[in-house]
């Protein structure tokens, strides 16, 4: 959740470190804080709230050098004070730390030394890392004291370390929680990810878990946690800085909205070709879904967001290529003693690859001996390294903490999926197969038409701006859509409360709230159970309830049924969720942007959530 930058070079590093953290906000976080080294040893500054308060600190109360460290920090152990905010230092004061995770075993850790004669300043579990090192350093150099002190820890961890007593080395270590170094021409970064680093450098170096890096201006020296050496090249990153930017919108979300066309292209590039109605994959993940057993099981997992594509997934695969298909919300998987073997295969959704539970269940499934495939956004993060095959959805980096081009570019990937494995088995061919292929193919150019409908969107949404509750309700493939269009709404503008639920469910109790006004977003595109939902709508509106409804162009009978009606582009009914989202999003954002609301940052989220 948090942010850690490292810098080894020779520019300024105050502002070095600062600009990369500034990369770094969309993560979410609460303080901020940075120790650099120079002839007067290490200084620190630390601030609560936003990272300007952190910038003022410094240019009231300058530090000069050329090695640092710094945080922006996402509370969990502690109140979000500056006593808490990191960096942490050790006793002595000659050493200071940054951390991402939870150490798991921090209160023995902390019972342990105070014993020895450790004062601890703040509540964090992350201070006693520090602690750790100053005593391991009583008889051991300091990067053999770094990596004992690394075994020392349960949980998870990305930490970054600098003393006094080494003015040209940091040394930095994970455990499932992402850090990446960079390497640029005569200085070296660490980075919780990559958009930190991208003004300075695309030369990109990936950790494994339970590896330890030393820093120097030089490179990075990979060791494993008993100091074997560890060759690994860089990676180039393709994209750049500008795309991290908000390109004259005034938000990233409203940026990235109308970045779906285009983000979606990139999914389906080199995998579909409607001229020869085709769909394939790259020769791993081919080889790995054309060896799938005839009785395969799939599980899909995958959390918040992730989590609706999957149940978007769940309709798709059962549907087309009749397998048995479960939908698991990560943060349980674990929890519920799932059955594994080696005829299941689990479908690991997420935008980041880093999200913790989601990771945690790979594992788990792995020690099952069940397969993994994984749908994921950034190439080389720790999900995909653990799979047997990737689909990489490229859409490219996504900056604002509420997820949009990122949840209709994976809703893509198992669309293909779901083609590909429906043509493999026998399922679909003929003309049903070149129709959804050919749909498939034109949801891009459909998504540019919904978003022509934003002035409409904004318009409905300032009348309804006020309102403190909201229902979302569809049926079949559109319920996923409900659930995702409520937290949208609820994620962006804390203000209000939204339920997204299957319209069925209604009269099963939530029903019994709606009172005059009451506004409720239906979902009724064109679908197989499109009479249903209307009678659905008459449900709301017998109790006064006021029906936003989200329907297919071309269908005049809905508006009677609707106080207020959004139309998108009429698609195949599997392809749906995609197009109907576009204008959930849209609402959702001119809802919380008419509330004055902090739409890219809000408060108490953050973007990659890399703790369970």
């Amino acid at each position: 959740m948090c942010g850690i930058v490292g810098y080894v070079g020779s520019a300024p590093v105050s502002e070095t470190i600062l600009d990369a953290l500034s990369r770094l906000e969309y993560r979410g976080y609460d303080s901020a804080g940075i120790a650099i080294l120079n002839s007067k040893g290490l200084e620190v500054r630390k601030r609560t709230g936003k990272l300007k308060a952190l910038a003022e600190a410094l240019q009231q109360e300058p530090v000069e050098g050329h090695i640092g460290i710094g945080h922006t920090r996402w509370a969990t152990h502690g109140e979000p004070t500056e006593v808490n905010a990191h960096p942490h230092t050790d006793c002595t004061g000659t050493l200071a730390i940054v951390h991402n995770g939870i150490i798991e075993n921090y209160a023995e850790l902390k019972e342990r030394l105070l014993a020895q004669g450790h004062t601890f300043r703040s509540q964090t579990d992350t201070e006693i890392f520090a602690h750790l090192v100053e005593e391991f350093l009583k008889a051991h150099p300091i990067d053999a004291a770094f990596r004992l002190a690394l075994k020392e820890l349960k949980g998870s961890y990305a930490v970054v370390l600098v003393s006094a007593r080494e003015p040209h080395r940091l040394f930095g270590a994970r455990n499932a929680s992402p850090l990446i170094v960079g390497v640029g021409k005569g200085e070296t970064f660490f980075a919780s990810d990559v958009p930190a680093i991208l003004e300075r450098t695309r030369s990109v170096v990936y950790l494994n878990d339970h590896e330890a890096v030393e820093l120097t201006v030089d490179g990075p020296r990979l060791t494993t946690l008993e100091g074997k050496p560890i060759r690994r090249q860089p990676t180039k990153i393709e994209w750049n800085l500008a795309a991290a930017r908000k390109g004259g919108f005034p938000h990233f979300m409203l940026k990235e909205i109308h970045e779906q066309p285009a983000a979606i292209e990139q999914t389906l590039m080199n995998r579909l070709d409607p001229a020869k109605a085709r769909v394939t994959f790259d020769r791993k993940t081919k080889a790995f879904l054309d060896t799938l057993h005839a009785n395969e099981r799939v599980i899909i997992i995958a959390c918040g967001t992730a989590y609706h594509a999957g149940v978007v997934g769940e309709y798709m695969l059962e549907e087309f290529v009749r397998i048995p298909v479960d939908v698991d919300l990560a943060s349980e998987f674990r929890y519920r003693d799932p059955m594994l073997d080696r005829r299941t295969t689990v479908i690991a959704i997420t935008q980041s690859g880093e999200t913790a539970d989601t990771l945690a269940g790979v594992r788990l499934a792995k020690e099952h001996g069940a397969k993994i495939l994984t749908i994921c956004n950034v190439m080389g993060s720790s999900i995909a390294r653990a799979s047997d095959a990737v689909i990489y959805t490229h859409a490219g980096p996504e900056i604002a903490v509420a997820s949009t081009k990122a949840y209709t570019s994976q809703v893509t990937a198992l669309a293909l999926l779901t083609l590909y494995l429906a043509k493999k088995r026998g399922h679909l061919s003929g003309a049903p197969w070149r129709r959804l292929v050919e749909g498939l193919a034109n949801v891009p150019r459909l998504i540019e038409q919904a978003l022509q409908a934003e002035p409409e969107i904004k318009a409905i949404a300032a009348k309804y701006a006020a309102a403190r509750n909201f229902y979302y309700l569809g049926r079949r493939y559109n319920v996923p859509t409900a659930l995702e269009g409520a937290l949208k709404l609820k994620e962006i503008c804390p203000l209000i409360h939204a339920e997204g639920y299957a319209a069925g469910e209604m009269k099963h109790g939530p029903i019994s709230l709606i009172r005059d006004g009451w506004p409720v977003v239906v979902i009724a595109t064109h679908s197989s159970v499109y009479d249903k939902v209307v009678s659905n709508i008459e449900e709301v509106r017998a109790r006064k309830g006021h029906c936003i409804v989200i329907a297919s162009e071309g269908d005049h009978a809905i508006k009677r049924h609707a106080n207020s009606l959004i139309t998108v582009p009429k698609t195949e009914e599997i392809f749906s969720p995609i197009i109907a989202a576009i204008p959930s999003q849209l609402f959702a954002y001119y809802v919380a942007d008419a509330n004055g609301c902090d739409i890219d940052q809000p408060p108490n989220l953050a973007k990659s959530v890399t703790v369970e």
